[in-house]
């Protein structure tokens, strides 16, 4: 069922509580939008969820009902305050796994170690589970437990306001980035034996699979496809652009 290239459909899962409590991310600043860019270059993303007892973080419900996000409000259950929204999540993440066979990729927002029976369980049932939390506040189990994982930064929600910041950026990137060898070995594999064209989120997921906690800001890259530009431009490989606007990456020479 796993698809090779950019059509996949993914199902989007967010643990707000989890996600924004003691991580450094604000309920008030949180931005999904770069999150999304990075999931729609591995292809829709078809279902957005996000679970949380929302009388606590109102303050995040327009930027999410923006981003297209349905609220899931699950009151505190316990005196203590707690709730039963990780549960929630679980049920409705199995149900459409069962109903809706046509989506493969299942993303857990979340850095919580108990939704590793979940993860297990989708990848058992032959979906692509991707982890998306804060480095920080994200259990190894849990990334152990995913075939990717997407790390979120504190305080990385807000891009170049100008033009100038992101050449500045972008000159920075060219002087300072530095293509890992991972990734170069990595590339090399899958190339080497793909028999047409692929899609660079089987790059970045054969990275992954050699480095669990591979970041490729931790290199100098604004993002993956900076990474891909500075592959490129050292022979490492060439990308192409499909008919429908879709780029995938094929060997150098």
């Amino acid at each position: 069922m796993r698809r090779e290239h950019s059509d996949q459909r993914i199902a989007l899962f967010i643990d707000f509580e989890n996600l924004v409590t003691r991580t450094g991310l604000s309920a008030e600043t949180f931005d999904l939008q770069p999150a999304l860019d990075t999931l729609l270059e591995k292809g829709k993303v078809v279902y957005r969820r996000a679970y949380a007892d929302w009388t606590r973080f109102s303050a995040a419900t327009p930027r999410l009902h923006e981003k297209g996000v349905e609220l899931v409000d699950v009151p505190p259950s316990t005196r203590a305050g707690k709730n039963g929204a990780d549960m929630r999540l679980v049920i409705d993440a199995l149900e459409l796994a069962y109903l809706r066979e046509h989506i493969d990729t299942f993303v857990i927002a979340s850095g919580d170690s108990d939704f590793c029976p979940l993860a297990y369980k989708l990848r058992e049932n032959d979906r692509t589970v991707i982890g998306m939390a804060v480095r920080e506040a994200t259990s190894p189990l849990f990334v152990k437990a995913c075939d990717e994982f997407i790390y979120l930064r504190p305080g990385s929600r807000r891009r170049a306001e100008g033009g100038g910041k992101e050449k500045a950026e972008r000159a920075k990137e060219k002087v300072a980035a530095v293509v890992p060898e991972v990734a170069r070995e990595a590339t090399a594999a899958i190339l080497g034996r793909a028999a047409g064209p692929v899609n660079p989120s089987a790059i970045k997921a054969a990275i992954v699979r050699r480095q669990p906690d591979f970041d490729e800001r931790e290199h100098g890259f604004s993002s993956f496809n900076r990474m891909l530009e500075a592959m490129e431009t050292e022979g490492l490989l060439r990308r192409e652009q499909g008919a429908k606007g879709q780029w995938y990456v094929v060997p150098a020479a």
